[in-house]
């Protein structure tokens, strides 16, 4: 991996499996990677001890990168998404505000290097799925033109101008 990447642990846990001969015991690794420039990525993999499992979640997290729009150190837009039993809400805040969000989800938007933005967790209180709720709402979020100027969105950025 690419020194500029930071990788933290989400979650582990002992899972097992019944087999004809008794249960089998693995360990399931959550590893979230970011360069806190607007890229961030989630993995997840089952290994026989924790470093295998680490490992392998990190491999993976690798090969799912997404980029994040940031503008002035927060996100462009409101956003609100569903996953399974995981609601989470995305509003953007001011300078100087920080990041407000709870357990995996705010270790996942400090990797992606949001510095300001306001969250809320509905629904379950599963680190997994909330982490991969946060992904999917990151995802959804739109690119926003704005204006130096006045640091306001610019609406005709993102037309067509065939009138002039």
């Amino acid at each position: 991996m690419p020194e500029e990447f930071e990788q933290k642990m989400i979650d582990i846990a002992r899972v097992t499996r019944v087999m004809a001969g008794g249960k089998r015991m693995r360990f399931r690794a959550c590893v979230a990677i970011g360069n806190k420039k607007g890229r961030v990525a989630i993995g997840l993999a089952k290994g026989a001890d924790v470093t295998l499992a680490v490992t392998k979640a990190v491999n993976k997290a690798k090969k799912n990168f997404i980029d994040i729009p940031i503008v002035n150190e927060t996100i462009p837009h409101e956003v609100y998404q569903k996953l399974g039993a995981a609601r989470i809400l995305f509003r953007p805040a001011k300078k100087g505000r920080g990041i407000i969000a709870g357990g995996a989800v705010r270790i996942l938007l400090e990797l992606s290097g949001i510095k300001n933005v306001t969250s809320k967790i509905l629904g379950t209180g599963n680190k997994v799925n909330n982490v991969k709720c946060a992904i999917a709402a990151l995802k959804s979020l739109k690119r926003v033109e704005i204006n130096k100027k006045s640091q306001i969105p610019n609406p005709k950025a993102q037309t067509n101008s065939k009138s002039e």
